[in-house]
């Protein structure tokens, strides 16, 4: 059986039985007929057989790899921002914001490329912009760069504020568990004024697992 998180620009398969690892795929790269058995993200209805709302395979994929009763886990993705919130093993409270979240990982990763930056070598920066919106945020960067901002400095604020912003969203807790690509940037990861713990690119899929061995949410977590 393959799993199948359907990223707007990666998507992460599992085939149960056969890996041993999950596989990352640039999405643009998957043949237009591509299917999976069990699927989430937002092309999951048109390519899964079976397919999983995200905030459900989110929070299933949390209980599975979270051992704490009341936490917070994060999920910053290519295009929006989701956040779940447990409280004695359940999940207490959820959301999901595309409009103030819009395009702030796939901003993140093209302003990597544009500025040729390395978010490995770039420290926190004390200040940042206030940043509600990937795309139309980016236009702090070039106003810091015209009044004589160094790129990296300018990209390091707009990161800043990123993160500060998807905190926020997620109530502005002691500590967070993060979820998604941005968990591999150091960066990123460091501009929140909390406690990050990243679980990495697959808690999705393990959420699909989870959903494989019942239908409602898991209020335990799984070995």
């Amino acid at each position: 059986m393959l799993l199948a998180d359907f990223g707007t620009s990666y998507t992460k398969l599992f085939t149960m039985a056969e890996d041993t690892e999950p596989r990352i795929v640039p999405t643009r790269e998957l043949d237009p007929t591509f299917m999976a058995d069990l699927a989430t993200g937002h092309n999951a209805k048109r390519r899964g057989r079976e397919s999983v709302n995200e905030l459900i395979a989110l929070a299933k994929g949390g209980r599975r790899l979270i051992a704490e009763p009341d936490t917070v886990l994060l999920d910053c993705g290519s295009r929006d921002i989701k956040f779940i919130r447990y409280q004695g093993f359940e999940v207490a409270d959820m959301g999901w914001n595309a409009e103030c979240g819009a395009s702030m990982g796939f901003t993140i990763e093209l302003l990597e490329s544009y500025y040729n930056v390395d978010y490995t070598t770039v420290a926190v920066p004390k200040t940042g912009f206030s940043v509600t919106c990937g795309v139309l945020g980016m236009s702090n960067i070039f106003d810091a760069v015209v009044t004589g901002s160094s790129e990296t400095e300018a990209v390091a604020k707009f990161v800043r504020g990123i993160a500060r912003n998807a905190f926020r969203f997620a109530g502005s807790p002691d500590k967070i568990y993060l979820s998604g690509g941005l968990c591999d940037n150091p960066l990123f990861v460091g501009c929140f004024p909390c406690e990050v713990i990243p679980l990495g690119r697959f808690v999705l899929l393990e959420g699909l697992k989870g959903h494989l061995r019942t239908k409602g949410l898991l209020l335990r977590p799984t070995p």
